[in-house]
């Protein structure tokens, strides 16, 4: 098949070369977007979003086929939003307060720079795949067809649910309503949310980078008192951005729908597996558990002194 030969052919790409591959598929995906907008004319710019949106992860999708590599939409989750956020302050004109535009829309940036910074660090190129999309690969070969899962489950349900999360972001760029305590609330939640994310993912790759700790489980700073304090972070920021959306029109409370889509793809998909691959791949996995929380941290329970 023509789309084997493309994908083997680039499979063993340098680092830089595949670098270049994406961001070129990524252009042409929002190169895409942007047209498919602006043919959406007169829509809510919720629903010219949504269609820029789908047309960007078909366009990432097709390129993933060509290059047998489902890994290609991974930055898709990172890089849509601050594109998003800003197409909405334009759509807003001057109807929303500037302050709390710039605000939200500089936090997504630094989230969304820090998130494929993240990515970027960890992908060593085309040949690299996500071991989850190959775990899916393997579990589902012979019952689905892969174009099939690698599109619904893989793009378009992380594409949705990222939209679901941003749909606070255009009540926050639109509203009228003058900064207050609320927005001040907003940015505390989101930048700590950032900052709780970046200094996670920063002990894990310093822990995992140490020979010494392969086949060990992360238990330091602040893995000490959660198993997952990345994806706490993660959660959280969804949180802050529809802070930013009620305080500035509390009737688009309804948004909230977006932080609790998030909070249970990571509480009933994510975390689950993850920690189905730390059970099978570290034997005192199941005692940490015990151990550690999940989310939420707190001292762990061998630590405790007995009343």
């Amino acid at each position: 098949m023509r789309t084997y030969r493309i994908g083997g052919a680039l499979a063993g790409a340098s680092r830089t070369m595949s670098f270049g591959v994406v961001g070129g598929i990524y252009l042409v995906a929002g190169l895409g977007a942007v047209l498919t907008w602006q043919l959406a004319g007169a829509r809510h710019p919720l629903t010219g979003a949504l269609y820029a949106d789908l047309v960007a992860t078909l366009l990432v999708f097709a390129a993933s086929m060509l290059l047998r590599n489902a890994s290609i939409y991974d930055p898709c989750w990172s890089v849509a939003p601050p594109l998003i956020m800003v197409g909405w302050i334009v759509a807003a004109a001057e109807d929303g307060v500037v302050l709390r535009q710039f605000l939200v829309t500089a936090l997504v940036t630094v989230w969304a720079f820090r998130l494929t910074a993240n990515w970027a660090r960890g992908w060593s190129g085309l040949r690299h795949e996500d071991w989850r999309y190959r775990q899916l690969r393997a579990q589902t070969r012979g019952r689905l067809p892969w174009w099939l899962v690698n599109l619904t489950g893989i793009q378009l349900m992380p594409t949705l649910v990222v939209f679901a999360g941003l749909l606070s972001g255009w009540p926050a760029v639109a509203g009228d309503r003058a900064v207050g305590p609320l927005d001040v609330l907003a940015v505390l939640v989101t930048a700590g949310a950032i900052g709780l994310e970046a200094v996670a993912d920063d002990q894990l790759r310093r822990f995992t980078a140490d020979p010494a700790n392969r086949g060990r489980i992360c238990d330091r700073g602040l893995w000490r008192y959660s198993r997952h304090p990345n994806y706490l972070g993660e959660i959280a920021f969804w949180w802050g951005l529809w802070l930013f959306g009620l305080a500035a029109d509390p009737s688009w409370w309804w948004t909230v729908i977006g932080p609790l889509t998030v909070l249970t793809l990571f509480v009933g998909a994510t975390i689950p597996l993850m920690e189905r691959r730390s059970l099978d791949r570290r034997p005192g996995y199941a005692a940490h558990r015990r151990e550690v929380p999940m989310l939420l941290p707190r001292p762990p329970i061998r630590h405790r002194i007995p009343d």
